[in-house]
């Protein structure tokens, strides 16, 4: 299926050809100069990270304005949220060509302004500064998108088809300068040519941006779309601060983009099979990027796990925890998850569900001193890297996930295996350990961790990979990828995120004292008490959404390679951020979140919290992502996940196939 803004515009009545003159007028006065133009040449040539531009003043100021107002008048929004963006989005506007005819008479300040950018004058003045060649006057690709305080868009190429320049033409209040400080830019990331271990050159991008381009009122940039090396952003814009004076008034970040595209049948430069040349360059840059996962952060670090000492043939599952087991598990866990009648009713659950979610996690009194070191840790807004384990640094290690089109958050791989038995919680305060060392390098190793795992989940274990995380507020996330493994996977997360206002609805009340009984919720059912709390409290509150959540969503069921033509919107043809392709994902994490959308896909989410632990057996196809952290967060987002490879026997493999 083509995506709407895809398809070559047809009819002549919503096409009108302008002469150049004509078109010029529309422009201010003296950007068609010779000396104007060999300016601006240079300047792309002389660009960084990669060949762009940016042009001030680009239209005629009456026009612009005429334009915004038009827009504002009869142009309606709807927000929509997937992995890698939060917008607002005009209706049926992926293509002016897309609206009817009564729609387009309300809008003839745009319809004249989409023709004097795609004049043949406009066209020419691009190509020439960009070296671009000819590009199409038929293909028009053009929609109006709008950031309130809150929305982003994550790092993406814009690769997706016969794409050949990429602009945006900022509509911001003319009357309110905007102040780069309010967020809302172009950000552009460099990259950089590695070798393979196989030979092969790759480009890598790096995790930050090098370039920042704050929007301005009737500001143009634009860029030649490059695989593998166009990578840029919209930095989020940004919510006014408590301590502000300043009104929000100005802090509507509406703009015009699009691409221009090669020449369509018919046209001056047009080259039969030149499209499907580009797409299939595309996709080799696309097969090429895996090529480049030998260079990702991190790389996982799988280690196995050991049978059971009382008898190394058992099935883990059918095991039961030995006093030596429960004893050491009592020093970390609520034991409430560690009775028999618990552990059954959460077989049970697991059963049903094929996932847990399980409040109150850790012990009162570990989760006191874990909670004590966190607050402290997460006032250091600005870290380059978590902290190592202090035994065995070298074991340790840490970094931030790279490359940024995937993910980008600091990490912390755990040691594994236990380097030695008496590597334990006793004596960790004259070993100087924290007790986020005991949870990432003693618990989440532990054997006796996996064998509770297994029991209550009644699946065998063979091996782990551990990893500790924390999304930084104002610049982490991780995007939807498919897990692509024949046999699914166990994946457990502990939500250890020490501050407030992460949409937890069993946020009210989560605090336990050192002197509570340690009676724990499966599956974050609160009593009725604290959800009404809850809902009283949510009256009062102002809805702010800041991200942080882990989200599973269904995969794509249909093999048709159109679904792999686009990054962020597939078969939407209202979606309209151009994110580019996404390997490996045949399926879009599409739209989650949207007024006019009543099928989510979503399988299971779980927002950032304190002391919640999920339990997920993923399946082959379903994508899985971490929602970026809004810069408005109270803190950031801390976890300790685990993925585990599990052994399922001809009973679970039957029920997985059905």
């Amino acid at each position: 299926m083509k995506r709407k803004n895809e398809t070559p515009a047809t009819g002549t009545a919503k096409k009108r050809a302008i002469s150049d003159a004509d078109a010029q007028q529309n422009f201010r006065a003296g950007l068609f100069d010779e000396s104007v133009l060999h300016s601006y040449t240079s300047a792309y040539a002389a660009s960084q990270p990669y060949k762009h531009a940016v042009i001030q003043d680009l239209v005629n100021d009456q026009l612009l304005r005429n334009v915004r107002n038009e827009i504002r008048e009869h142009i309606s929004f709807t927000p929509k949220e997937t992995d890698i963006y939060k917008i607002h989005q005009s209706g049926d506007l992926a293509n002016l060509d897309g609206l009817d005819d009564a729609a387009l008479k309300r809008l003839p300040s745009l319809l004249t302004l989409r023709d004097s950018l795609y004049s043949s004058a406009f066209r020419k003045y691009l190509s020439f500064i960009t070296g671009s060649g000819p590009l199409s006057g038929v293909k028009t690709d053009m929609a109006v998108n709008v950031y309130t305080p809150g929305c982003h868009l994550l790092c993406h190429d814009d690769v997706i088809g016969s794409r050949r320049v990429s602009w945006i033409l900022y509509l911001l209040d003319p009357d309110i300068p905007w102040k780069p400080e309010w967020g809302g830019a172009l950000r552009l990331y460099p990259t950089k040519k590695l070798t393979t271990s196989s030979g092969d050159e790759v480009l890598i991008p790096q995790p930050d941006f090098s370039l920042s381009i704050p929007p301005a009122w009737n500001q143009l940039s634009f860029f030649t779309v490059q695989p593998g090396e166009s990578f840029h952003d919209v930095e989020e814009v940004y919510h006014r601060h408590l301590n502000e004076t300043t009104a929000d008034g100005g802090r509507i970040r509406m703009a015009i983009s699009g691409w221009f595209h090669i020449p369509q049948p018919g046209e001056e430069g047009y080259e039969e099979g030149l499209e499907e040349k580009l797409a299939a360059r595309s996709s080799l840059m696309q097969l090429q990027g895996g090529k480049a996962d030998e260079f990702d952060e991190p790389q996982p670090h799988w280690s196995a796990i050991p049978r059971y000492q009382d008898d190394s043939t058992a099935d883990q599952s059918n095991d039961e925890l030995t006093s030596d087991e429960i004893d050491f598990l009592l020093q970390y866990m609520n034991p409430n998850y560690l009775t028999p009648d618990t552990v059954e009713e959460l077989v049970g659950m697991f059963s049903e569900e094929s996932s847990l979610r399980l409040a109150e996690f850790l012990s009162p009194k570990f989760a006191a001193k874990l909670k004590v070191w966190l607050e402290e840790m997460d006032h250091n807004t600005t870290p380059a890297s978590l902290p190592k384990n202090p035994i065995y640094p070298e074991k340790s290690k840490t970094g931030v996930a790279r490359p940024p089109h995937k993910h980008r958050y600091l990490y912390r791989q755990a040691v594994q295996p236990i380097p030695d038995a008496g590597y334990t919680h006793q004596n960790a305060e004259e070993k100087t350990m924290s007790p986020y060392d005991d949870l990432v390098d003693i618990l989440f190793p532990h054997p006796a961790f996996a064998k509770w795992i297994s029991l209550v989940t009644g699946i065998t274990l063979t091996r782990s990979h551990i990893l500790a995380r924390r999304f930084r507020r104002g610049m982490d996330y991780t995007l939807a990828s498919a897990f692509e493994d024949e046999d699914p996977q166990l994946e457990v997360c502990l939500g250890i995120t020490p501050s407030k206002g992460w949409g937890d609805e069993d946020e009210v009340e989560d605090e336990v004292d050192d002197g509570d009984d340690g009676n724990a919720t499966a599956n974050g059912n609160a009593s009725e008490k604290e959800k009404h709390k809850q809902q009283e409290k949510d009256q009062h509150k102002p809805e702010e959404e800041v991200g942080g959540y882990e989200m599973y969503m269904a995969g794509d069921d249909d093999d048709d390679d159109s679904s792999i033509a686009s990054h962020s919107h597939p078969q939407i043809p209202t979606s309209h951020t151009g994110a580019g392709q996404r390997r490996k994902a045949k399926a879009d994490p599409a739209v989650y979140k949207s007024a006019d959308d009543d099928d989510d896909g979503i399988l299971f989410s779980q927002p950032a919290a304190w002391n919640n632990l999920s339990v997920v057996l993923r399946d082959q196809g379903t994508l899985r992502f971490t929602k970026y952290v809004s810069e408005s967060a109270k803190g950031d987002r801390w976890d300790v996940c685990a993925d585990f490879g599990v052994e399922l026997g001809e009973d679970e493999e039957d029920e997985g196939e059905e």
